[in-house]
């Protein structure tokens, strides 16, 4: 079984940052990419970005240059550095780590959220 905790959350002014954090225990061989969504009230989850196994990195636009994705293989632990942060970067971040492709070998975290105010 792989368990996915995700930590440092919180509030934060504008232009301020965060970083993310999700812990990954379990059977962590199997996992081959580690990424975050994130879903804002009254909105559907959307991807944020991913890294992975070979530590290649990918972003979506609206974060790029902003955010930076990394992999703490000896902790297992993945960070989401986070600057810069808008008002409309506010929502529920969710980790989710893949041990195959297609949506049944997808597993989520519990979320933590992310509030920046203006």
């Amino acid at each position: 079984q792989v368990q996915l905790v995700e930590s440092g959350g919180g509030l934060v002014q504008a232009g301020g940052s965060l970083k993310l954090s999700c812990a990954v225990s379990g059977s962590t061989f199997s996992i081959n990419a580690i990424g975050w969504f994130r879903q804002a009230p009254g909105k559907q989850r959307e991807y944020v970005a991913v890294i992975n196994g070979c530590g290649t990195t990918n972003y979506a636009d609206s974060v790029k240059g902003r955010f930076t994705i990394s992999n703490d293989n000896a902790k297992n632990t993945a960070h989401l550095q986070m600057n810069s942060l808008k008002p409309e970067d506010t929502a529920v971040y969710y980790c989710y780590a893949d041990r195959g492709l297609g949506p049944q070998f997808r597993l989520w975290g519990q979320g933590t959220q992310v509030t920046v105010s203006s």
